[in-house]
Parts: C-alpha cells; structure tokens; sequence
C-alpha cells in the first residue's frame, strides 16, 4: 500500500501504525491506499507458469552459448553441419554416446538409430565423419559439452510440458481468449500478459494500462534536451511480451505495419516505433476487454 525503498519489520510496524493514525481521515486516506484487486486463480496461474518458462528460456541460452563456444574450440566442423545448435537431432547425435571421438566412427546403420536423425541428416554425418578432427581439449572438454547437450534436452522437454499446460489454462481465461483473436498474438505471449495483467480492475484506465506493460514511456524535457524514459511502474516480462507480440503483429495486419514504417521515416527506432504501434493496440486490448469482444478488422481500419 505504501512505497518504499525496502520492506522491513520496523518500517512495517510505522506504516501500520499510521494506517491507525489516519483512522479517522479515511476520506483523506483513500488517495495515499491502493486498493488490491482480486485476481482469477486462472491467471494467477498463468503468471506463476510463464515466470517459469521465462526461466528456462533464459537458462538454455546461456548453457547453449556456453555449449557452442565449447563446441567451437574442440570440433568446429562438428558444429558448422547444423544452422541451429538446439536442433533435436543434433543434441541427440552428441548426446549418443559418452565420448564425442566416438561420433566420428559410428556407421551408417547405427547413425540412422539415432532418434530424429533420418537418411538426410545421416548424410550430412557421414560427410563429416570423413573429415573429423577434434583439438587436444576433447579430452576433458568432450564431457562438458555432452553434459551441456543433455541439460538442453531436459530443459527443452520442461518448456514443452509448460506449453501445454499454459495453453489449457489460456482457454479458460477470459483476457486470454480475447487476446488470442489479435492477429500476431502467439500463445505463449498471451499466456504471459493474462498472467501479468491478472485483471483490468488494477487499473484505473487504459493509461495506466499501457504504462504498466510498457508502451507509455514518460517524456524527459529540459531546454532543448527532448528524450524519453522508462517509468519505474513498468512490468518487465509484460513489456518484452509485448513488444513482441506487436512486431508480430506488424507482420500481419497491413495497417498496423503502415503505421510503424511511417513512425520509422519520422527518424524513430525499431524499438520506438513498435512501442508507438504497442500504445495503440493497448487501446484496442482495453475496449476488447472492457466490452468483452474480439478483435475485428473492419474495412481498411484495424
């Protein structure tokens, strides 16, 4: 109810005792308290579940940058047969046996036993299989990266169960069903901002919508110095969601994408210009909600 730079037991205790003290100026008080709005259980859900899958992400990419880097000093051919590192057949071709050297001499029969590694990607092996070479570092480095390789997997596999359970949980959330409808909405962003969001009673309108998630940044003006900021009320994980989901949804919708290009010629960044297009679509995610209705595109006009 009462910023502050910490939370401690002693500054609970004074700010308790000054809720007692302004007992009697409650219609003062109402101004200085912030009411907590009840949220669904639904969407708190979703909050706690797409916290957690922000964690694995975050985690498997710094394990696969640390698993490259690795796999670049012991066998840089090994790594150059895939454009993408995390590729299930890949960390299953590396996680096959307990010493990279031996990937070298498997034959064509015991390659194809691989799960997901099918006659083209066996090809693509074996061409390496005849040019492999490893550094002296294998020795000790070698495990590492099969180590890394399997957290990959294992951490790939929890994400995936966390898919699943956010998408069932999204379809019995009404800010979740509703956002669903917005053209470049993926469902893992509008898993998150149901979870973030929680309920529109936290906000006292679509201004304080727009700054909590992001797309509201405060102008900074002093002389002929003319920038913007980030205000501190802004939720972090709502606002990367956002601002891809809006990219996205540049892609999409014609107009949508008119409106950044324009805001692009106008000398903004890619970055400005999608929280430009964001502060519109908070509009449209407002009254959608508020009025309990999908997205539309009427015409020419979204």
């Amino acid at each position: 109810m009462f910023p502050g730079a910490a939370k401690t037991d002693p500054i609970d205790t004074r700010k308790i005792l000054e809720l007692f003290c302004l007992k009697d100026q409650l219609p003062l008080a109402k101004d200085a308290l912030q009411e907590v709005a009840k949220v669904p259980a639904v969407n708190e859900k979703l909050k706690r579940l797409s916290r957690r899958r922000r964690h694995l992400v975050e985690e498997k990419i710094r394990v696969q940058n640390r698993f490259q880097a690795d796999l670049q000093a012991v066998c840089p051919e090994l790594l150059a047969i895939t454009n993408d590192a995390d590729n299930l057949w890949f960390l299953r071709l590396l996680t096959f046996r307990d010493d990279l050297r031996q990937l070298a001499r498997l034959r064509r029969a015991t390659v194809l036993q691989i799960p997901s590694v099918g006659r083209k990607y066996a090809r693509i092996i074996q061409d390496w299989q005849r040019k492999a070479t490893f550094s002296s570092e294998v020795e000790y480095v070698g495990p590492m990266i099969i180590q890394d390789a399997k957290r990959i997997l294992e951490l790939l596999k929890q994400i995936r169960v966390l898919d699943e359970a956010m998408a069932e949980l999204a379809e019995q959330s009404g800010i979740a069903r509703r956002l669903s409808t917005i053209p470049g909405f993926g469902k893992t962003s509008i898993a998150e901002l149901a979870g973030e969001i929680g309920t529109l009673n936290r906000f006292a309108g679509e201004a304080s919508l727009a700054l909590y998630l992001g797309m509201s940044p405060l102008t900074f003006q002093s002389g002929q110095v003319c920038r913007t900021r980030s205000p501190r009320q802004v939720n972090r994980r709502a606002k990367a969601t956002m601002m891809t989901a809006v990219a996205r949804h540049a892609r999409y919708v014609p107009e949508s994408k008119a409106y950044y290009d324009r805001k692009r010629t106008q000398g903004k960044t890619h970055n400005q210009a999608i929280r430009a297009l964001g502060r519109h679509i908070v509009r449209v995610i407002w009254s959608m909600l508020k009025n309990d209705r999908d997205y539309e595109l009427r015409g020419n006009t979204p």
